[in-house]
């Protein structure tokens, strides 16, 4: 299973390498209640398949029929929305006051094939690129980027056709980070399925055969004390799991991880086992503030007993919490930057 990116890109790609015309729409700013997130993601073809969704089935039908009649996007990039009238509302169903701005590029040659190309194959590394799009022409650059940046949309969402004016920044690949503290049989489990979700997801244990035996593709493994690991990592988009079950590991990494400014930080163990680890952490110089942060035992109380099920419990424990600190997130991140400037 890919990404959803992923899905829609290198279906977009394989569509236009074999002579397609086809479409990439993207929404770029949402406004009430919407059904879908700023940078989703939907691909189609003149012979009506899409991958991907941008309101979770409320407008799809009637763009592809806009699209294949040519009333949109027919030779280069258009700015569309849904919603904006009490006739979109009713007719689409969408939540009140709810509205979609979408850009549409339209695909109709091969000459974007290296970019596409080169941007599927950043993804399948887990790797972030950036895509410039100049809504006047369609035209676009591609640059790797060490990390995720938050989409923009430059210029106003007018009619207006000149280059330069209007562009859509969107960068593809993993939005967030998880940092797993120990090469368990939960960790093999949560990496796979937190990859899933567009997570790059980083595997410490300072014990080297059991690194060697990691058997998850695409993970950043790492063979050293979690502790040191952890300041080099960590920041407002990672989410650090203590999962070892042994103090003298699982403990250094959330020593340190208590300090950063990671989003979330947690450690798999019992009630019992949670309270006597919240102890032992006021031992190491650790504030109770600090401390209160600690989400352990980690995972949403599912009932829980195997490993996978386990992996669920926590990633839907991140997903709820991510939701709720979305913006704190991205502006501890700015604070971050402005900082090291």
């Amino acid at each position: 299973m890919e990404n959803a990116d992923l899905q829609v890109l290198s279906q977009l790609t394989d569509w236009v390498t074999s002579g397609q015309k086809s479409w990439l729409c993207t929404v770029v700013k949402t406004w009430g209640s919407s059904p879908r997130p700023v940078g989703s993601l939907l691909c189609c073809n003149q012979n009506g398949e899409m991958t991907g969704s941008l309101s979770g089935g409320c407008v799809e039908d009637d763009l592809l029929e806009k699209l294949r009649s040519g009333k949109l996007a027919a030779d280069k990039p258009t700015l569309h929305i849904y919603g904006a009238t009490d006739e979109d509302v009713e007719k689409f169903n969408l939540p009140c006051g709810g509205q979609l701005h979408i850009v549409i590029e339209p695909f109709r040659d091969r000459r974007h094939i290296d970019g596409l190309q080169h941007i599927v194959k950043r993804l399948r590394k887990r790797q972030c690129v950036l895509r410039n799009v100049d809504i006047a022409n369609g035209e676009f650059t591609v640059e790797d980027k060490d990390r995720y940046q938050k989409l923009e949309f430059v210029g106003e969402f007018t009619d207006t056709d000149v280059p330069g004016q209007k562009f859509l920044v969107q960068t593809y690949g993993p939005r967030f980070q998880l940092f797993l503290i120990g090469a368990s049989q939960v960790s093999m489990y949560l990496a796979e399925f937190a990859q899933k979700m567009d997570y790059h997801v980083v595997v410490c244990d300072p014990r080297e055969e059991v690194v060697e035996q990691w058997p998850v593709d695409d993970v950043q493994l790492i063979n050293d004390m979690p502790d040191d690991a952890v300041k080099q990592h960590a920041d407002a988009f990672t989410a650090v799991i203590a999962l070892t079950h042994d103090p003298r590991i699982d403990d250094m990494g959330l020593m340190e991880a208590l300090k950063t400014d990671a989003f979330f930080v947690g450690a798999m163990g019992s009630t019992r086992t949670s309270a006597k680890r919240r102890e032992r952490l006021l031992l190491l110089d650790l504030s109770e503030d600090e401390i209160a942060r600690l989400h352990a035992p980690v995972g949403l109380p599912i009932g829980s007993k195997t490993p996978a099920e386990i992996g669920i419990s926590i990633l839907a424990q991140l997903t709820a919490l991510r939701a709720e600190k979305q913006d704190e997130i991205i502006e501890a991140d700015f604070r971050r930057l402005a900082a090291a400037s």
